[in-house]
């Protein structure tokens, strides 16, 4: 992939509809329009934010930020967008913003069945530390419970903007 701009901005009400897209694509048991609107307006931990080019969302990640630890809700990239990184860039922004809030530790769940989320993952700091049997609704399927320590100086890592605030920032994607 060619340098892109991709900008990240806090979620919106307006842009569920196209985050509701990306769940269909991405994941066998997706979020309703309903459980985003819940998380946006109700659960006082939530963070959101969506991953835009050329004005268009291309993924989204969510995170509930709960005294100095961040947990992973949801993060996905667009079918058309996968494989160029995107998702590792996504994933250094809530890190970063993770830690902007307090944060110094952040964990998520994962299909064992998963091999390359899980690389990314491990990639990215995240080290497995247990299991949640039959977490997937749809299958039964197992989670693998992954943990990463976050620190002020992995959020300065140069492949983008660490930003405290809701704001937008613009990066470049090589």
């Amino acid at each position: 992939m060619s340098k892109e701009q991709v900008r990240f901005r806090a979620m919106t009400l307006e842009d569920i509809a196209r985050i509701v897209e990306i769940e269909q694509e991405a994941f066998t048991t997706p979020w309703t329009s309903e459980a985003f609107r819940n998380e946006l307006f109700n659960n006082m931990f939530a963070r959101y934010y969506v991953m835009v080019h050329e004005g268009r969302i291309i993924g989204y990640g969510g995170m509930w930020i709960i005294i100095d630890e961040a947990h992973v809700t949801n993060i996905a990239v667009s079918a058309e967008w996968r494989g160029n990184g995107l998702g590792e860039r996504l994933l250094v922004e809530l890190q970063r913003r993770a830690v902007g809030f307090g944060a110094n530790k952040m964990t998520l769940e994962v299909r064992v069945s998963n091999e390359v989320a899980q690389r990314l993952y491990r990639k990215m700091g995240f080290e497995p530390s247990g299991i949640r049997p039959g977490y997937y609704s749809d299958n039964q399927e197992d989670a693998l419970i992954m943990w990463a320590e976050l620190s002020e100086e992995r959020s300065n890592d140069p492949r983008g903007h660490f930003g405290e605030d809701d704001g937008d920032t613009e990066e470049q994607q090589s």
